[in-house]
Order: C-alpha cells, then sequence, then structure tokens
C-alpha cells in the first residue's frame, strides 16, 4: 500500500510538473516563478482500491482520521495515509451519502443521504448509536460539537426541507425542535459553539442555541446561478467567525454581542460582514489560514466553438480586505478526471490545527500541507538558488528532516562545477567542507580531473587540518607546469612540511634543464634549498640573480661567515643594503676584513668608511688618514666638516694631501690646527680674500699678533679695511685701525662703517648702562632679604643651657631670671656672661667662624 501511494504521488508530480511547463511556455521567458505555499500529495493506498470501484461524495476530517462518503452510500473510515482502519467502515444508507459530521473529540460521526436515513456511529462505543429514517432527502446533518460528552444534550440538527434540531431527553428519549422550513432543502450546516449556521436556497441563516434565537439571515447573492450546481460553502474559522463562499464571492461575517442597554426586542447578538468582494471564479470549498483563506476554485474555460468545459481547480490563497482580496498564490491541481466534474463535484476540508487541506473529488482525493523549511530548501535547489538554500539551512539547520548543509553544499559544489565557475566552487569548498579531510582529498581530485587545481590552490586546508602530501605537490607541479610566477608565490606561501621538498626541488631542476635561465624557476629553486637548510647552495643561487633577498636570507639563516669573501659582489649588488649589513655586524665581520677587500674599489670603501665614521666616529680611528684621501678624492664637501670631527689622522700628511689637491679651505684648517696661525692667515688673505673668514679665523684664534698682522696686511686693500671696520669693535679699539689708514686711500663704504662703529660703540654702552641698573637692582633686592631674615625672632627651647655657664636660659622663678642673646649661629648666652657690649659669638670667634653677621636677639 505505501509504495502505491508513492507511486501515486510521483504520477501527481509528474502531472504537476507537466502543467508547470504548459504555463511556462504560456507565460514571458522574463517572469521569474515563485515559490508556492502549499505543497501537495495524492492520497493512495486503500482509498485508492475504493475510489477505482466506487465515487467520493463527501467527506469529514479529524486529526485522528478521515471520514469518507461515496455515492454508493458508503461511510469508510481511513487514516491519513488513506489505510482502512479496521472495522471501521458503514453501509447504513442505500444512495449518495450528502453530508458526514464528527463531533470536536473525534468520538461519535453522523451521517446523512438521499434515502432519507440519518445515522450517528459512535467510533468506539455504540451506546449512543442512532438509525433515523425521514420521509425525505436529508442534505446535511451536524452533531453538536460536544457530543460524546456525559453531560451533554447529545444534540445533532438535520437539513431535508426542514431544519430539525434533536435533543436527547428523558429515558434517553430524542424530542425534536424545529427551528425552520418552507424554503426550500437545507444543503449544508456547520456547527460551531452554540451557532448554528445552514444554507438553503435563499441564503445562509444562523440559530444561537444559548438565546435559543435565530439571530441573523444573510441573502444569497449568486441569484442567477442554480443552487443544486453551485452550492454554498462555509466553515467556521473561530468560534465567531464564519466563512462563506457561494458562487463567486466570499463573506467573513462575525458574530458580536449586541449593546446590553438597546432597548428593542432583538436577540442579544448579532452576525456583521466585515468582508465581502467578487471573484473570477467559483468557490468549490473554503478554509482558513491563519488571516488568510484558502479557497479550491473551480475554473471554466472556452472552447473554440464557444462552449466551455472545465479546467484544473485551483487552489488558491487570499489575503482579503474589506470589499476587494489580493491573491497570495494560486497552484492547478492535477485531479484525475476534472474535466468531467462540475463545482458541486468538488470539496475543500481542512483540519485546522495541523493546517493541512483535503481537496476532495469523485475519484481522487489530494493533500496540501504548507510547505516546511525542508519544502522550501528543495524548491530553491530546484531552481538553482543554492546560496539561499544554504542560508535557510544554516538557519534553521535544527528543524530540518530531509537536509542538512552538508548535503546542499556539496550539491553546490558540484553545480558550480558543471556550470564552469570553479573558482566560486573553490570558495565554497572552504565553507561547506570545513575541517574534513576525506571530503577535501575527494574535491582536490575532482578538480584535478577537471584540470582545475589552479582554482582550488588558494583554498586548500593548510592550518590544523592538512591533506597527504600528495596533493600539495599535484598542485604545485601543476603550477610549475603552466604557470611559473603562481608556482614561486605558492613556494612562498606554503608551509615546506606540505609537501616532500626534494620532490619539488627535482621537479624544478628537471625544468631548468630546459630553461636554465629561468629566473622565476631560480628563486623557486633558491626558497626551496633554504627551506631543506641548503643556504650555502641558495645564497649562491640569489647572488647569481641579484635578488633581494639575499640580504633577508642572511640575516635570517646567520650567513655572515658565508659572506666575508663576497663583500665586494654584495656591494656591486646593492651598495646601499650592503654596507648596512656590514655596519650593523661589526662584531661578526671585521672592519679590517672589509677594508682589505675594497682597496681595489676605492668608491666602495669610501662609502663603506663615510657610513662607519657617520655611525661611529671613533670605531674606525685606524683609518682616518685613509679617508682623508678618500674624501678629497670623492667628496670634497665633506672633507672639512671631517677635518673638523676627527682628531685620529696625521695633520701633516693631511695637509700634503690637501697641497697636492690645492684644497685652501681645508689647509687654513689644518695650519690652525698645527699652530701655524700666521700661514693659515696669509692664505686667506691672498689666496681666497675673503675678508670675513680672515676677520672669522682671526676672532676664533683670538691672538693680538694674529689681529695685528691681519690689520697690516689689509692696509692695501680697501675692501679689507672696509670690512675691518665693520666687524672688529668689539675685538679691537676701532682707533688703531683708523690712524694707521693711509692718507688719500679711498676706502669704500667708509662713512657707513664709521657710523657702524659709532652704533656699536653706543650699544655697548647701552649694555654696560643695563648691565649696572640690574646689578644695583639685584644688590638692593638681595640685602633688603638679608635684612628680613635677621630681624626674624629665634627659637630658643628650655633644654638650651648658656654656652657660657652651662646653666639654664629659662627659669620659672623670675627673680633668677637674667636676659640671654640669641645669635643667628643659634649659640645662646645669659647676657651676664658675655663681654659687656658684645655682638658677637664669643664661641665663633675663638673657633674662629664668622657665620655671617653678629646681630643678636635680647629677651
Amino acid at each position: 500500500m505505501a509504495d502505491q501511494n508513492t507511486q501515486e504521488t510521483q504520477e501527481m508530480e509528474r502531472s504537476d510538473e507537466e502543467e508547470e511547463e504548459e504555463e511556462e511556455d504560456s507565460e514571458s521567458d522574463d517572469s521569474e516563478e515563485e515559490e508556492p505555499k502549499l505543497k501537495y500529495e495524492r492520497v493512495g493506498n486503500d482509498l485508492s482500491d475504493i475510489l477505482r470501484k466506487d465515487a467520493a461524495s463527501c467527506m469529514a476530517v479529524h486529526e485522528k482520521f478521515l471520514a469518507l462518503g461515496t455515492h454508493w452510500g458508503m461511510v469508510h473510515v481511513l487514516d491519513h495515509q488513506g489505510n482502512r482502519i479496521s472495522s471501521k467502515e458503514y453501509a447504513v444508507h442505500q444512495t449518495t451519502v450528502n453530508q458526514i459530521s464528527l463531533d470536536q473529540n473525534g468520538d461519535n460521526m453522523a451521517s446523512c443521504s438521499d434515502d432519507g436515513k440519518v445515522a450517528v456511529h459512535g467510533l468506539y462505543s455504540t451506546d449512543d448509536n442512532i438509525l433515523m429514517t425521514y420521509d425525505c432527502p436529508i442534505k446535511a446533518v451536524a452533531l453538536e460539537p460536544n457530543f460524546s460528552r456525559h453531560n451533554s444534550g447529545k444534540m445533532y440538527v438535520t437539513g431535508g426541507d426542514k431544519l430539525i434540531l434533536h435533543e436527547k431527553g428523558w429515558l434517553s428519549r430524542y424530542k425534536t425542535n424545529e427551528l425552520h422550513k418552507g424554503e426550500g432543502p437545507i444543503r449544508v450546516i456547520k456547527w460551531r459553539g452554540p451557532f448554528i449556521a445552514w444554507a438553503n436556497d435563499m441564503g445562509v441563516k444562523m440559530y444561537d442555541t444559548s438565546s435559543k434565537k435565530r439571530i441573523t439571515y444573510i441573502a444569497r447573492d449568486n441569484t442567477h446561478l442554480r443552487p443544486e450546481l453551485y452550492r454554498c460553502n462555509m466553515c467556521w474559522k473561530d468560534d465567531t467567525t464564519l466563512l462563506i463562499g457561494w458562487g463567486d464571492s466570499i463573506k467573513i461575517c462575525k458574530v458580536k454581542e449586541r449593546d446590553p442597554h438597546d432597548v428593542r426586542d432583538l436577540p442579544n447578538r448579532y452576525v456583521e460582514i466585515t468582508a465581502m468582494f467578487k471573484l473570477d471564479f467559483y468557490v468549490c470549498g473554503i478554509a482558513p489560514l491563519g488571516d488568510q483563506l484558502v479557497v479550491l476554485a473551480h475554473v471554466l474555460e472556452e472552447n473554440e466553438d464557444g462552449t466551455q468545459t472545465s479546467a484544473r481547480p485551483q487552489l488558491r490563497i487570499l489575503e482579503p480586505h474589506m470589499d476587494t482580496h489580493d491573491e497570495i498564490s494560486s497552484d492547478a491541481l492535477s485531479i484525475r478526471g476534472f474535466q468531467e466534474y462540475r463545482c458541486n463535484d468538488y470539496h475543500l476540508e481542512y483540519i485546522e490545527e495541523d493546517r493541512q487541506f483535503f481537496i476532495v473529488a469523485p475519484k481522487d482525493i489530494v493533500l496540501a500541507k504548507l510547505r516546511d523549511q525542508d519544502d522550501h530548501i528543495s524548491w530553491l535547489m530546484e531552481h538553482d538558488m543554492f546560496e539561499e538554500a544554504l542560508l535557510a539551512a544554516e538557519a534553521s539547520e535544527q528543524s530540518l528532516k530531509r537536509h542538512n548543509v552538508m548535503e546542499i553544499g556539496m550539491t553546490y559544489i558540484n553545480f558550480l562545477r558543471e556550470e564552469g565557475q570553479y573558482d566560486k566552487a573553490a570558495e565554497m569548498c572552504v565553507k561547506i567542507l570545513g575541517k574534513n579531510k576525506e571530503l577535501w582529498e575527494q574535491e582536490v581530485f575532482k578538480f584535478l580531473k577537471d584540470k582545475q587545481l589552479k582554482a582550488i590552490s588558494p583554498f586548500i586546508p593548510r592550518g590544523d587540518v592538512r591533506l597527504k602530501p600528495a596533493f600539495y605537490e599535484l598542485v604545485l607541479n601543476e603550477f610549475l607546469l603552466t604557470d611559473h610566477e603562481g608556482f614561486h608565490q605558492l613556494i612562498k606561501d606554503w608551509s615546506p612540511d606540505l609537501y616532500n621538498i626534494q620532490v619539488i626541488i627535482n621537479a624544478v631542476q628537471t625544468k631548468l634543464e630546459m630553461d636554465p635561465q629561468n629566473k622565476v624557476l631560480l628563486r623557486s629553486l633558491a626558497e626551496l634549498h633554504t627551506y631543506d637548510k641548503r643556504y650555502d647552495k641558495a645564497l649562491a643561487i640569489y647572488l647569481k640573480l641579484g635578488h633581494e633577498d639575499v640580504f633577508p636570507l642572511i640575516h635570517k639563516h646567520n650567513l655572515f661567515s658565508s659572506i666575508q669573501d663576497k663583500i665586494v659582489m654584495l656591494m656591486d649588488f646593492d651598495t646601499e643594503r650592503a654596507v648596512r649589513l656590514l655596519i650593523d655586524n661589526l662584531e661578526r665581520i671585521p672592519i679590517e676584513k672589509v677594508v682589505h677587500q675594497l682597496e681595489p674599489r676605492p668608491k666602495l670603501l669610501y662609502l663603506y668608511l663615510d657610513t662607519l665614521f657617520q655611525k661611529d666616529p671613533h670605531i674606525g680611528q685606524d683609518f682616518h688618514a685613509l679617508q682623508v684621501k678618500l674624501y678629497a678624492e670623492f667628496d670634497r664637501a665633506r672633507l672639512l666638516p671631517f677635518l673638523r670631527s676627527s682628531n685620529y689622522y696625521p695633520l701633516q700628511k693631511a695637509l700634503e694631501e690637501c697641497q697636492q689637491r690645492n684644497f685652501i679651505p681645508e689647509m687654513v684648517f689644518l695650519l690652525g690646527r698645527m699652530g701655524n696661525t700666521k700661514q693659515a692667515l696669509h692664505l686667506i688673505t691672498e689666496e681666497l680674500q675673503d675678508v670675513d673668514k680672515a676677520i672669522e679665523f682671526a676672532k676664533e684664534h683670538d691672538d693680538e699678533e694674529l689681529w695685528e698682522d691681519l690689520i697690516s696686511s689689509s692696509m692695501d686693500k680697501p675692501a679689507f679695511i672696509t670690512g675691518l671696520l665693520q666687524n672688529i669693535g668689539t675685538h679691537v679699539d676701532p682707533i688703531i685701525l683708523i690712524k694707521r689708514i693711509p692718507e688719500g686711500l679711498e676706502i669704500p663704504g667708509l662713512r657707513d662703517s664709521l657710523v657702524k662703529i659709532l652704533q656699536d660703540f653706543n650699544l655697548q654702552i647701552s649694555l654696560r648702562e643695563g648691565c649696572k641698573k640690574i646689578l644695583v637692582s639685584d644688590c638692593y633686592t638681595l640685602m633688603s632679604r638679608l635684612n628680613r631674615q635677621q630681624k626674624r625672632g629665634l627659637r630658643v627651647e628650655e633644654s638650651d643651657r648658656c654656652e657660657s655657664c652651662s646653666g639654664p636660659v629659662i627659669v620659672d622663678d623670675s627673680r633668677s631670671a637674667s636676659n640671654i642673646s640669641v645669635f643667628y649661629c643659634h649659640h645662646v648666652f645669659h647676657q651676664d656672661c658675655l663681654p659687656y657690649n658684645t655682638e658677637t659669638c664669643t664661641l665663633c670667634n675663638a673657633q674662629r667662624r664668622r657665620p655671617g653677621s653678629a646681630g643678636i636677639f635680647r629677651k
């Protein structure tokens, strides 16, 4: 039976797919398919055998079972999968079963038929079984919702040409109450709580069993439709809301309490229509879905000859408003034989708690359910929306039954590979495969088969999870054959622990045999030798290439001993970095060894020694004499600063070097340092002819004879005289210079020079006066401070003794008290113990200590 049910469900799905394809062909290509709200499955098993021989006429559903009525008058009790429940089959009717009603607990069932019979069966007890026969067809029946309760009145209501309420009374006899008649056959009854709603050909009416009054009448709108062909479909949404679908209109009715202060003789409840709207189809059934409505629609299609035929029935979800509605979804159903069915051949029953909807046709019953998260994910995957499916699965992974994140992710990766999106597929592997080593190895192998190892190489795990070395070697070999730059980058990025280094070295060497000058492969080979701790081979390759990794390699692996015979090569490769390397590692590479190797290359030697001198002027003192020659040859601008800073070169040799090149400023400095200031001044005045420099030189040495020589040598140089007049005012008396100027000698700017001398003199006078005022002010301030301090009192303690007689200076008896003298040295005396009219401490005088003024304080 289960296999049969599965087969029928698959047939229905195939039919649905065929219909969807037809609909898609009729729609524009750019329209996007919306996800359905419901999923469908055909109820089969024993039900299929029943419908193969008979035809369904009505059905009632409960969360425990289904009750199916047929046109042959049978009532079958089945589970939700369509399997018979043993001994639950009733053959009490001779013709079509019109309606079946169940009580709230599902313990009792009532059925009626055109043969006039009404049967009430206890499904678990026969105590309340009833069989009544009427003289007219009974179209509708309804059990009291609480029929199975012991304190219930065991009420039920039947509808033929009258609406009759049956209630169990004295001695278990039933009494009847005629609620309505005279308006044609009653075709449907729905009972919930205290309210009984029924429909006849005129409209819908409602009876309140608590007040025993009819509380409303809702007229039928579609009077042009034959009621026997387009019946009224009703259901209770809740205890006070009635849904009515009749013909091509829907009404939503709400039972409300009337104002208790209303004095009119009216029922205490009334019904208000809260929504009412027209449809473009005919209603075969109606059910609630939260605030929405589920409506079974019968649609007619126009044929080419102008006739109409039945189309597939549709299950639509509507969002109701006051006078209109929004269609949320619409699904065409693959019902067997739908072409032959009319509106009244269909029924819609629902289980409110499970939100399950049963579409009943004479030869078919289809179950509609709300789609769960598994269904949502399945739909997304069917429409190649894998990213959305993954997000949905991750958000509700605990509630999934048919799917899981891994399965969805693997499907997505396979889809991306099939679509040729290898980069994205590789990126998804990180998220999906996580730390699963086996799955990673499988995926790498699949990428290998597709010749797309380069795509997955950035994402292969290299941390806590590691694959077998062969997989990393496969990737490296792929890059070695197709992308040398990429291969080199992988060698730099990947840990050498991931693969067999010697295997990759052999592969690179084989490749280099065909292209020995390939710099990228040579760099890669150097990296591999470094990983293999063959640093000498790596260094040789780097030096051959002139590659910048030479220096990091030396530092990282402490290869200073290996480069002591390669200093010139390093300097030729990158002078600046080589010099920095040598200077920073003087204890490993001695200065003497570097100088010895660089002697044939004086330019490189100069750069090395110059940098060494800048780092520490004393550390290379043994080579300062050599540096004089190097500065003179390669950078004269730095020679004089070097001569001024260093004290470790021979002055005579440096002077000879400068004399050979006629470096006058340097010679002046060296002569001055050697004490030959007259010759130095002579060079300035005769060779440089720079009066300012001559004056600066004379000021620097501050020698009267030097000034005399400068003045004497300037007497035939008016420009020198002008310079001297303007600058020597503070060092030499200008009168001396002025008196020695030859008469009649024309001196440019003489007046200005004399004015400057006078200004300088006035400035000196002003400075002296200012200094004198400051000195006087300071003396006065300090004297005032001393005076204030000496006027202060001095503290005398009771323990103090006279320094002369050693007697106490403070006594309690005023008759024996004596004046005391306290000096600033803090020595205390009785005044009687001191020589007359003394103002100095005799003790300090005896010790030849004079701690300041001898002022005293007497008491």
